[in-house]
């Protein structure tokens, strides 16, 4: 008998009157990838077993069975012994057949009030629920790791752009707490999402729920979840939370896009804001000067396969009836990819951010360009009186003068300023320097360095281990 399950590979072989087709098994086969679900499989049933013997259906003696196989088959999958069948399609049907031919009868009850559609959609949350919380260490070591960098640097003075034009100076520490500030949003929506993830499906059978007395609040107790689906066509249908995730995972690929461009313009040698350890970069194959940022760039180019996948769940559920249909063994190499990408990627970046070496006399260098403290300038003026608007045209008549003669505007004389207002004090001077627009602006969120070094080390406060 324990043999019968293993001759009929499929579980709804006595229906149909022919095999398979060999090219319609591969087609239709998920075991290659769905096989990481193995750990998640095995809890769930677990679960589902404990379930159906405090409810009756399951034999105390049948419950020890299923534990102490389901052991022996999470100790064969870690040692690489268990052997993985095409012909038996995917994880689920693995470990079953397996089970069933370690302890014969007490394995085929365990399917018992259950279908793989409310299975598959409790194993993708129990997996997904941990790598959520694997992928949201991964981004508060990153957190950490700018923090660090920006405490360093918090009086380390750059130029702000907007437009990629020079605006006004700030500070390196300031720049790079604006990521900390965005993968901290990252964290947020991870763990929102995390609470639409960790909703219990199984129960819902196939589609209509089971007939058999079912504790659904025991199994969701027993695995950690926070609430159980509330509707059975929902419960085996709804990708939404993979979805979700997908959605979030894109936004923090998206601000890792933001940094690696920025890493790539700043490490050119015609900015030259910093260099890149060795270990993330690469040479040339012909030219032997070069040192091309390959980390960032292949980062930013991940960014897309990420936003892809979201696109291509989306796409896979947008016509989708209800309830389970077939499409949705499509939802898990996509989900996979990301999960992989993400972890492989912020893995890296908080190494990589690490050992960003800076070039403090460049940057102080590009901010004295661009007359980046015309600004400053106009707001001497307000607080001497003079409207904003009025402020405004003047200094801008002031930068105009000062670009045609190949001048900053510090390097004007008195005089020469005092054209555009005759509310202009040798005091100016002290507002057209680097030094002072950064200070200047100590508010909560500014770019003063002692706000910077504040705001740097509340960071590590809250996030550091300690």
């Amino acid at each position: 008998m324990n043999n019968q399950f293993e001759k009929k590979a499929e579980a709804w072989s006595a229906r149909f009157s022919e095999p398979v087709s060999e090219l319609v098994k591969r087609y239709t086969a998920s075991v290659d990838f769905d096989k990481r679900l193995a750990f998640s499989d095995i809890e769930g049933s677990l679960a589902h077993a404990d379930m159906l013997a405090a409810v009756g259906i399951l034999k105390d003696s049948d419950l020890q069975a299923i534990q102490q196989g389901m052991a022996q088959i999470r100790a064969e999958i870690e040692d690489g012994r268990f052997e993985w069948k095409l012909d038996l399609e995917d994880v689920h049907l693995n470990i079953e057949a397996r089970l069933t031919a370690l302890i014969g009868d007490a394995g085929k009850r365990l399917h018992t009030a259950r279908s793989r559609n409310d299975q598959v959609a409790t194993d993708i949350r129990l997996w997904l629920r941990g790598e959520i919380d694997r992928i949201v260490a991964l981004l508060r070591e990153l957190q950490v790791a700018l923090a660090s960098v920006a405490a360093r640097h918090a009086g380390t003075i750059m130029p702000g752009f907007t437009h990629l034009q020079v605006a006004q100076p700030v500070t390196f520490g300031h720049h790079l707490l604006a990521y900390v500030e965005m993968f901290a949003r990252d964290v947020e929506r991870l763990l929102d999402a995390r609470k639409r993830v960790n909703r219990l499906p199984l129960g819902a059978a196939a589609l209509a729920g089971s007939s058999y007395p079912v504790d659904r609040e025991r199994v969701a107790r027993t695995l950690g979840f926070e609430g159980v689906a509330q509707n059975s066509l929902d419960a085996v249908s709804d990708r939404d939370f993979a979805i979700e995730f997908c959605a979030a995972a894109s936004l923090v690929m998206i601000h890792i896009s933001r940094l690696s461009e920025e890493l790539i313009l700043w490490m050119s040698p015609r900015v030259g804001f910093i260099d890149l350890p060795d270990r993330f970069c690469t040479g040339s194959s012909i030219m032997p000067q070069k040192k091309n940022p390959d980390v960032p760039e292949l980062a930013r180019g991940k960014t897309g396969r990420v936003t892809g996948h979201l696109s291509g769940l989306l796409m896979l559920m947008k016509g989708q009836p209800l309830a389970y249909n077939k499409d949705n063994q499509e939802d898990k190499e996509p989900l996979f990819d990301t999960v992989d990408t993400l972890v492989d990627t912020l893995t890296i970046f908080a190494d990589m951010v690490t050992g960003i070496q800076v070039r403090e006399a460049r940057m102080l260098q590009a901010a004295a360009e661009g007359f980046s403290t015309a600004t400053d300038l106009a707001d001497y003026l307000v607080k001497k009186g003079l409207p904003f608007r009025d402020a405004h045209e003047a200094v801008a008549h002031a930068v105009r003068k000062a670009a045609d003669a190949g001048k900053d505007l510090a390097d004007l004389a008195l005089t020469e300023l005092q054209a555009f207002s005759k509310l202009i004090g040798d005091d100016v001077y002290e507002v057209l320097k680097l030094e002072g627009s950064v200070a200047a602006r100590a508010h909560l969120g500014g770019t003063a360095p002692v706000q910077v070094a504040r705001q740097a080390q509340a960071v590590l406060d809250r996030l550091k281990p300690v």
